[in-house]
């Protein structure tokens, strides 16, 4: 059944970059009486298949000039997709140049996002900017009351069955739906484009930000059932959630994608095995190890209350004895770079687990922004990129860390970075062994992050005195003593902190009549 805002299509302008499908969509096309018009390598590809086709060229008596750089930017085609069909003086126009009407556009665009990916020079990638396509684009999307505009090989099957349905007739529906799609798809073109400028530039938080994300799957809900939400990707290459390759499990919610994105960063500061296990963007234990299922033994057992039904993280290929580890406490998602055969069959028997393998690791030199939303308007900064060495650091106290303290100090501090302010992280021997996250003051995280060490220790068998020598990693200065004093008095040895207090000077006395020691890094590490 018709409707009257139901268009024919009597004349197509098919000129693709990517030639995937467009043979079958010609063929359709020609089954219903559409006239095509089509430009260069478009035209070639469907006479080679014996389809009929008007060149452009021929059509508006002006060649293609500048090795392509000019053929489509013509009244002649312009008019043809522009011109409203019950608006007069448009018809009149149509008639006094000769114009012919255009019912269906079929443009995708020169691949600049893969040009600059494969890592072409600066020419190759301007070569690959569109300005034809774009036009014709927005011109079809502009006068969708009367124009199809497809944009996307994926959509064609959608406009075949639709053709094939109403007898070569396009909804009206239809037609604005595709027209979204394309005002999207030029607008994350451009995205693309400007963020390649900015990095030229080294425009690092330019005056207009723009922003191109594709959405991947429609969640559940968001961080509640009340909440509607969705995974968007980038288009920006970092190996990580977004990139990942789910094996295994059901559909990963809101809560689950920010969880392990929290973890699989975390575990990319560090170069050994590592392994760290997150709840609620938390780590409740961080480790390295020789192997990993020894780091994953050693994160598990900083705080094995906490880190049932969390997230594992690790930043080396998973084996099959670590696989069996793992799973023995319930665990909603696992994600690795990789994992052998006899770990993705041992994991295949907890069907609720989810596997992502993400094939490589980010790199944590690699630029990035992080976004939050607020009324109104987006907070942009810089991703936190530092990473704080033993040369970065100044000893600030009587008694000098040891070498073994001084290894440890570097990892709780890198730790720390991943936890929610105020953080607090007690480690030793390369593992956490008390966290105390989210605090609104520093000395109630040192008092939280004894509390769950000694806990632990009392239920789970082990040492009740494994605070004792520890060091402890503050992601702030510690504005008084007590907070210093409570982790002074769990039993650490050695602390790392930014430093900067206006009481700097009586903190470090704190630590000289304790004999511990202290080192500044010059460096804070908030995450809210």
């Amino acid at each position: 059944m018709t409707n009257s805002d139901d268009v024919q299509i009597q004349r197509a302008l098919l000129s693709v970059s990517d030639k995937s499908g467009l043979v079958d969509l010609a063929v359709c096309l020609k089954q219903y009486g559409v006239e095509i018009f089509s430009t260069g390598g478009t035209a070639k590809t469907l006479r080679d298949s014996h389809i009929p086709v008007n060149e452009i060229a021929d059509y508006t008596k002006a060649p293609e000039i500048m090795a392509g750089r000019v053929k489509t930017l013509h009244p002649l085609v312009h008019g043809g997709i522009l011109a409203r069909r019950d608006h007069v003086e448009d018809q009149n126009a149509l008639k006094e140049f000769g114009i012919s009407t255009v019912d269906l556009v079929v443009v995708n665009l020169y691949p600049f996002e893969k040009t600059i990916a494969a890592g072409s020079d600066e020419d190759a990638a301007i070569e690959n900017i569109d300005i034809g396509g774009p036009a014709m684009i927005r011109s079809a999307a502009k006068n969708h009351k009367w124009v199809t505009i497809v944009t996307d090989p994926s959509d064609y099957l959608e406009i075949l069955d639709e053709l094939d349905n109403l007898k070569g007739r396009v909804t009206l529906s239809t037609r604005k739906k595709l027209a979204r799609l394309a005002f999207s798809r030029t607008a994350a073109y451009d995205a693309a484009i400007t963020t390649w400028f900015n990095a030229k530039l080294s425009d690092n938080l330019p005056d207009q930000l723009i922003i191109s994300a594709q959405r991947r799957e429609l969640l559940r809900y968001g961080e509640n059932p009340h909440q509607d939400a969705a995974f968007y990707v980038t288009t920006r290459d970092r190996a990580g959630v977004g990139t990942a390759r789910q094996i295994q499990g059901k559909s990963l919610s809101y809560n689950n994608l920010n969880d392990t994105d929290t973890a699989f960063e975390l575990v990319a500061e560090f170069e050994s095995p590592a392994v760290a296990i997150i709840k609620h963007a938390n780590p409740c234990g961080v480790a390295l190890g020789s192997t990993p299922i020894e780091a994953y033994i050693r994160a598990l057992n900083c705080d094995k209350v906490s880190a049932f039904g969390g997230i594992v993280a690790f930043n080396s290929p998973i084996d099959g004895d670590t696989a069996k580890a793992v799973t023995e406490l319930f665990s909603e998602v696992v994600i690795a770079p990789d994992a052998d055969e006899e770990a993705k069959e041992i994991f295949s028997s907890k069907n609720n687990l989810r596997l992502l393998l993400t094939g490589s690791m980010p790199k944590m030199s690699q630029k990035e922004f992080d976004f939050r939303s607020i009324s109104g308007g987006i907070l942009v900064q810089n991703r936190d990129l530092i990473r704080t060495k033993e040369a970065d650091l100044k000893v600030v106290t009587k008694r000098t860390p040891t070498p073994s303290e001084m290894d440890d100090l570097l990892f709780a501090f890198q730790v720390s970075k991943h936890v929610k302010s105020n953080a607090i992280v007690f480690a030793k021997n390369y593992a956490t062994i008390g966290i105390g996250a989210g605090q609104m003051s520093r000395v109630d995280s040192s008092r939280i992050g004894a509390w769950k060490a000694r806990e632990t220790a009392r239920s789970y068998d082990t040492p009740l005195n494994r605070l004792e020598g520890s060091v402890v990693a503050s992601d702030a200065f510690f504005p008084f003593p007590d907070g210093l004093l409570v982790a002074i008095k769990a039993g650490a040895k050695a602390v790392i902190q930014p430093g900067g207090s206006i009481r700097d000077k009586e903190i470090i006395k704190a630590a000289d009549s304790h004999n511990v020691s202290m080192v500044f890094t010059g460096t804070r590490h908030f995450r809210h």
